[in-house]
């Protein structure tokens, strides 16, 4: 991963480098390396074709990586017989028997719609399915099983790593989003990028995920902005458009505002939806209207105390 990093220079995606996307090139390529294999007598096999076809990439990519794959490999067959100690079980069945039992399944995705590998900003994206979608090809869900989509977003909008960003911010508001909302990348603690929360992009990612209601996170953190901007078209190639284009780049892409009055009050000690400053109110009206889903849960801090259910 770290290879393949270096070797594009300044194109670099923002990877992480834990991995992941090597192994979703295994998986792709058919010769990955699966739980289940652990069982197998042949295990050992299969790892040492991948572990040479991988160091056979390194020297491929000509960058100078650091690694002693001896060390690494103790730890891992370590953590390979702590792994064979849990229970093994096959999660279609095992999930299928819940739902026949009747039991509520709550399946959490992971990161961002836009960092989905199909319908995110690729290349800048992750590896795997992070739509709804995932919890199909992730766990063997059926479609037509899945009821309720929660989609969980920001009062404002923010990115960690490459890609582009047509509401990012790089003036006073922008810096005081991201020291107020402690926007740090959960898994590497690079700063995210803050910026105007973008509808367009919103929109994009309520319908293709079949968003059934929304939870908006962080509301406190806009609290002492004098007025709110929400980008609600962008103009595209000389065009105004409301929907998510091919390409958001920024030689393409330049974002259409509405302003609307920020609040003033401190929102972190409220309790129910009727202490909600007015201004805050309109903000949510707006977006329900724009997005055409309810707004149920409004955040007003980072503890589980301060969520407010409307």
């Amino acid at each position: 991963d770290a290879a393949s990093e270096a070797s594009k220079g300044k194109a670099k995606i923002g990877s992480t480098l834990k991995g992941i996307g090597p192994t979703y090139m295994d998986k792709t390529g058919r010769n990955g390396m699966r739980i289940g294999d652990l069982e197998l007598n042949d295990w050992k096999d299969k790892y040492r074709s991948l572990a040479n076809k991988h160091e056979a990439m390194i020297s491929f990519y000509d960058v100078d990586i650091q690694y002693d794959l001896a060390e690494l490999e103790s730890d891992f067959f370590k953590a390979v017989e702590e792994l064979k100690k849990l229970t093994f079980i096959d999660s279609e069945e095992y999930i299928y028997q819940a739902q026949k039992a009747g039991k509520k399944i709550l399946a959490e995705g992971a990161q961002g719609s836009l960092l989905d590998i199909d319908f995110g900003t690729y290349p800048f994206v992750t590896s795997s399915n992070t739509t709804a979608a995932g919890a199909c090809t992730g766990l063997g869900v059926a479609p037509n099983q899945i009821g309720e989509v929660k989609g969980i977003f920001k009062a404002y909008t923010t990115r960690v790593g490459s890609g582009p960003f047509p509401t990012e911010l790089f003036d006073e508001d922008g810096e005081t989003m991201g020291r107020v909302g402690n926007e740090f990348g959960a898994t590497t603690g690079r700063p995210r990028r803050c910026g105007w929360l973008d509808l367009v992009a919103l929109k994009y990612a309520v319908r293709v995920n079949g968003v059934t209601e929304l939870m908006m996170m962080k509301g406190d953190v806009l609290s002492g902005f004098e007025k709110l901007k929400v980008c609600t078209a962008y103009n595209y190639k000389g065009e105004q458009i409301e929907h998510f284009p091919y390409n958001i780049e920024a030689e393409n892409v330049t974002p259409v505002y509405s302003e609307m009055d920020g609040w003033k009050e401190d929102l972190t000690k409220m309790t129910s939806a009727d202490q909600l400053p007015k201004a805050l109110n309109a903000y949510i009206d707006f977006l329900e209207k724009e997005l055409e889903v309810p707004i149920k849960i409004v955040s007003v801090g980072p503890d589980r105390t301060q969520t407010i259910l409307r």
